[in-house]
């Protein structure tokens, strides 16, 4: 393709975008089909000539927007939201287009000090201490598990890396019985082992981890021999929500010199409104905390920003300089590589630019709090409707909800995502199945809400 034709061609994907993301509402949110429906749709074997664009962009309109499930559609509310706010997919058309490489500063300037100039913006916004400092990752998934190497490594004096594993201490890493599977994941790519991976007890109205557990568990390791080595803390977990006590929790792991993790991933957006820092009260005494600008804020996927109260533990941890990546006659400089895993990196940073000036921090924060009170409203018209109950009560935008028994809950499900109005997920609370209904699209209105609220109402009807 020729650079005139790049060009003709960008115009017509933008008018195509346009109508894709005007049409969004009208559309079922989540995919219909069948498995195997694209895949037997594709040829088995790519073609051994160039085709021609019209044929491959024709193709494209008739097997894929239909064959997606549309993160996009502002009644999508299921799972945690990736939001994309136009603005945001503006710079990252441009960094595609730059198409850089940004693992050194020499190979990416811009890219590095606009990452830590966007990270600090940030800091400031969510009321972090000032001298935290972080840096940007693909997901918060990568993020725990960096932080999870570096507990490792702490706990060893550095040495699992250089000796690995073997005859080492047996480390104990401890998390909320409400954290992500990315925490298990974590444990077992760091080599430290599901079974070290202690899941503590929750407890109170918001599914919290249990301090005095927390501490019980730490002695009864210890006891046995083992080396406690980190502490993971939820605020806003993927199920139903669950707050951990931040500051207990942080105490607790000071006093028995534990490395803490904060895991924010969704909920984090929410703290650049003052008003919702309570979840999170005490989070500035964290080692590490990761939230993805991804989800909530509206940057386009994939954004995940980690702050680090001091880095170099991480980066002792991380980083790795070969002659072939110096950059001579600099010996001080930032080349965030070395903070994170991959050693290739995205320029990540420009579309967290574009966002905090396209809508500034206000505009921000009144859609998630037009989201939290909209969730509110929502849950108390479900609550209302003959059949239904509250389970969790709105933790930000997140509540559940639930009908008389698993089956007709499960039932209720099949039929709201059938019905293609709005797309919700299950999850299960104390061993209860439930329906998660999370308000967070970027283009969500309250009239949206209403629409699935009453599609929910119209469903879980009695059948006749």
């Amino acid at each position: 393709m020729k650079l005139d034709q790049f060009e003709a061609w960008s115009k017509r994907i933008a008018s195509w975008s346009k109508a894709y993301l005007s049409s969004l509402r009208d559309r079922p949110v989540r995919a219909r089909g069948e498995p195997g429906d694209v895949l037997g749709a594709l040829p088995a074997a790519a073609p051994e000539q160039a085709e021609d664009f019209d044929t491959i962009f024709a193709d494209f309109e008739r097997l894929v927007p239909d064959a997606m499930t549309h993160w996009q559609h502002p009644r999508f509310f299921a799972y945690f939201p990736a939001n994309a706010a136009p603005v945001s997919m503006l710079a990252e058309q441009l960094a595609n287009t730059i198409a850089a490489q940004c693992m050194l500063w020499q190979t990416s300037p811009a890219a590095t000090e606009m990452e830590t100039r966007m990270v600090d913006w940030l800091r400031q916004a969510m009321g972090l201490p000032e001298g935290m400092r972080g840096t940007i990752h693909d997901t918060a998934s990568t993020a725990t598990l960096a932080a999870l190497l570096t507990m490792r490594e702490r706990a060893l004096y550095w040495a699992g890396n250089r000796e690995g594993l073997s005859g080492q201490p047996r480390l104990r890493i401890y998390s909320s019985a409400e954290g992500h599977s990315s925490i298990d994941k974590a444990a077992w790519i760091a080599g430290i082992g599901q079974d070290n991976l202690v899941k503590v007890a929750s407890k109170g109205p918001l599914d919290g981890m249990d301090p005095a557990a927390l501490r019980a568990a730490i002695a009864e390791d210890r006891a046995a021999g083992h080396k406690p080595a980190g502490l993971v803390i939820v605020t806003g977990g993927t199920s139903v929500g669950a707050m951990d006590p931040v500051a207990e929790l942080i105490a607790i792991a000071r006093e028995e010199g534990l490395y803490t993790h904060v895991d924010a991933a969704w909920a984090g957006s929410a703290m650049i409104c003052e008003e919702f820092r309570h979840f999170w009260a005490g989070a500035e005494g964290a080692d590490s905390i990761v939230f993805n600008p991804h989800k909530w804020l509206g940057a386009q996927f994939e954004c995940s920003v980690q702050f680090l109260a001091d880095p170099q533990a991480q980066v002792k941890t991380l980083g790795l300089r070969p002659d072939y990546l110096e950059t001579l006659g600099q010996s001080d400089i930032v080349n965030y590589s070395e903070w994170t895993i991959p050693l290739g990196r995205r320029f990540r940073a420009l579309k967290l630019w574009f966002l905090m000036r396209g809508y500034g921090l206000e505009g921000l924060r009144e859609r998630i709090r037009n989201h939290v009170a909209w969730s509110q409203e929502a849950a108390n018209k479900i609550g209302a409707v003959a059949g239904l109950e509250i389970v969790t009560e709105p933790r930000l935008s997140l509540f559940s909800f639930a009908a008389q028994d698993d089956a007709a809950t499960e039932a209720l499900l099949q039929r709201i995502n059938d019905d293609g109005r709005t797309y919700l997920t299950q999850t299960r609370h104390k061993g209860r199945f439930v329906i998660r209904f999370q308000i967070g699209p970027f283009a969500c209105t309250r009239a949206d809400v209403m629409m699935a609220v009453k599609a929910i109402g119209e469903l879980s009807a009695p059948r006749t």
